[in-house]
């Protein structure tokens, strides 16, 4: 991966922390990973920016990292997380969101492509070193890791005391968020670098082998799947999941 620098641009008017976590704690002040537990992006919290006053928005700071940014940021009780990656070499910044200040680094032996998430004052993130960390997110110590085989592109979702992620070996892993333990893996038949959505005790995720996959979040077990052609990280919402794919095509699936 070329060194080069890639800003971190923050832009608001005033900044409010916006994040979400699987389980509900302080919902209205932080967006803590890619998908919150009904896997709406939107923020129905945010009183500030509105379509009356976001075209004043300017640039408050930016942080130049030591390579490519390619990971989403999440944002935590006044913390933004972020990774990024150059050479053989990535990184986990914690920065302060008012600010840019850094609190604080921690290496990692390959970028960081995935978007972390932060629940229960932990970072969980994926590398490609084919690792999924867990570090604390005051300091960045290292908590635990556990090892795929192969690279983890697949931005973590964690509910329930369990961390759900996909890596480039084929397999989906639930993992426990406090130890780091193996509670099950669905092996699917190509690269999973879709983030899972988690969903009333439904993993939903996508596979490089063409198919959306729905597995019980408890045992792994496989509920449903669908040849959709292999594509984007699922979203559930009132009954329904949707998905686009590699043919072309976006779909959406409700009960018969």
């Amino acid at each position: 991966m070329k060194h080069i620098h890639i800003f971190v641009w923050i832009l608001c008017a005033c900044f409010v922390s916006v994040a979400w976590r699987q389980q509900a704690v302080n919902t209205g002040r932080n967006w803590s990973e890619f998908h919150r537990a009904n896997m709406m992006r939107w923020k129905v919290y945010e009183h500030v920016l509105d379509v009356n006053n976001v075209g004043n928005l300017g640039l408050k700071w930016s942080y130049t990292t030591k390579g490519q940014v390619d990971s989403s940021p999440a944002v935590v009780n006044g913390v933004v997380y972020i990774g990024s990656g150059y050479f053989q070499i990535g990184i986990v910044y914690a920065l302060n969101a008012r600010t840019g200040a850094k609190l604080w680094s921690h290496k990692l032996a390959e970028s960081v492509e995935p978007a972390p998430a932060v629940a229960d004052g932990v970072v969980y993130v994926g590398s490609g070193d084919h690792n999924l960390y867990a570090l604390n997110a005051s300091t960045g110590t290292k908590l635990w890791s556990y090892t795929t085989g192969d690279w983890v592109e697949s931005s973590p979702a964690v509910a329930n005391g369990v961390v759900y992620v996909g890596s480039l070996d084929g397999n989906v892993y639930a993992l426990s968020a406090s130890t780091g333990a193996l509670l099950w893996t669905y092996t699917t038949g190509d690269w999973v670098y879709s983030s899972p959505a988690v969903a009333k005790g439904v993993v939903y995720i996508s596979s490089h082998d063409g198919n959306l996959y729905a597995l019980d979040a408890t045992t792994g077990t496989k509920l449903w799947s669908y040849a959709a052609g292999g594509g984007s990280s699922p979203a559930v919402a009132n009954g329904m999941v949707y998905v686009s794919s590699t043919d072309g095509k976006v779909y959406a699936f409700g009960l018969k």
